[in-house]
């Protein structure tokens, strides 16, 4: 049986609408914590004139292979090994990076790691797109997602819900300015950011 993510069918949708505009211009994306591969199948689909490269930690990499090998497209690619703590990536060649519901897993060296990480695999121009939830001001946006925090932390300490405000100086550090900030359903947020261009 593959592995089955409740949340990923229902958000699909919203999300790949928001992709839509912004990956138009996009030729290859790297999906970092493609989980069970839901999302990779269905915007792989629906946007075939992207090249979709899931990747995820060691652990989820076979159930992973098993959906793109049942379910894929031939524009969405093998599944490859990637922990953000890796010291040296694998080599990934693309213009946009794509990844939902990771950050609030992380640990925060983990969500350092990962922005250093985007920013050497996008060059001017390259479209970082972050969904999940997110603090703003220090403020949870809906009760119920100061109830997910904490529930995030009573499991791993180390994990939790964002500030907006400190994700975004991670990506400017890397270049990115923010694009766009989408409201999404059940609390959650799609970040589009893309890398200064030279002048």
């Amino acid at each position: 049986m593959l592995p089955y993510s409740e949340a990923s069918e229902r958000n699909k949708e919203p999300i790949l609408e928001v992709l839509r505009t912004a990956l138009a211009d996009c030729r290859t994306v790297v999906e970092i914590g493609a989980g069970t591969g839901q999302h990779a199948v269905h915007f792989a689909r629906h946007l075939p004139q992207v090249e979709w490269q899931p990747t995820d930690r060691a652990e989820h990499v076979p159930g992973l292979t098993a959906r793109v090998a049942e379910e894929g497209t031939p524009n969405l690619r093998p599944p490859i090994e990637l922990d953000v703590m890796q010291p040296y990536w694998p080599p990934l060649d693309a213009d946009a990076v794509y990844s939902a519901n990771t950050l609030h897993i992380m640990s925060w060296p983990e969500v350092e790691a990962f922005f250093r990480g985007v920013g050497r695999i996008l060059g001017a121009g390259g479209v970082l797109a972050v969904y999940g939830p997110f603090r703003y001001a220090g403020r949870f946006t809906t009760d119920s997602n100061a109830a997910f925090d904490r529930s995030l932390r009573n499991r791993d300490p180390a994990s939790g819900i964002r500030d907006f405000e400190a994700v975004n100086a991670l990506a400017a550090a890397q270049s990115l300015e923010l694009q766009a900030d989408h409201a999404m359903p059940a609390n959650n947020q799609l970040l589009v950011l893309s890398r200064r261009r030279a002048t």
